[in-house]
């Protein structure tokens, strides 16, 4: 058995959710989420607790039971109390800051960069030089974040960049330079 898989998903007071043979729908304080997995694996609700169980030992079904327990759980949590990704502005005159919904990135370009959050996201931007992502989707928020921090990458010499907040950037020398002339 999956060690992961056969953990049973404890729901938090707060959070109603609702299985329709492969679709599972979580409704919380922080929002909606709902979310379709494959039909060999079976999803119970008996009571506080959701199971998932796996019809037989083959590859697939084995792969996909701890993914399908865990892809559940990330949806109880984050209609539950939601997730957020902090990323920081290193560099000289880098900075960000709200325009409406949209956060407006100025990090060394010859112009300003405009993101817009997708739907279910929220950005805040507490200081010029750290942006706060949440929502209650894990992969919705990941992939923004991402997506900001790829504007402009920290870089390994003078570290100039977004980064995440957790992050270490490795830095690099630079040019030795020549001994005479």
């Amino acid at each position: 058995m999956s060690r992961i898989g056969r953990k049973p998903i404890t729901v938090p007071a707060g959070v109603d959710v609702t299985i329709d043979g492969s679709t599972v729908t979580a409704k919380g304080p922080k929002g909606t989420l709902t979310g379709t997995f494959n039909k060999n694996m079976t999803i119970a609700k008996d009571g506080d607790t959701i199971t998932v169980t796996r019809p037989n030992d083959e590859k697939e079904n084995r792969s996909l039971h701890g993914l399908t327990r865990t892809l559940i759980s990330n949806m109880v949590e984050g209609v539950h109390t939601g997730y957020s990704k902090t990323l920081e502005i290193v560099g000289i005159g880098y900075r960000a800051n709200m325009q409406g919904k949209d956060v407006v990135l100025s990090v060394g370009y010859s112009h300003t960069v405009t993101m817009a959050p997708p739907e279910g996201i929220t950005i805040t931007v507490p200081s010029p030089n750290q942006i706060v992502i949440s929502g209650p989707d894990k992969q919705l928020v990941g992939q923004f974040a991402s997506e900001v921090r790829g504007v402009r990458p920290p870089e390994p010499y003078k570290g100039k960049g977004i980064r995440y907040a957790d992050e270490h950037v490795r830095r690099k020398e630079g040019k030795a330079g020549k001994g005479g002339k």
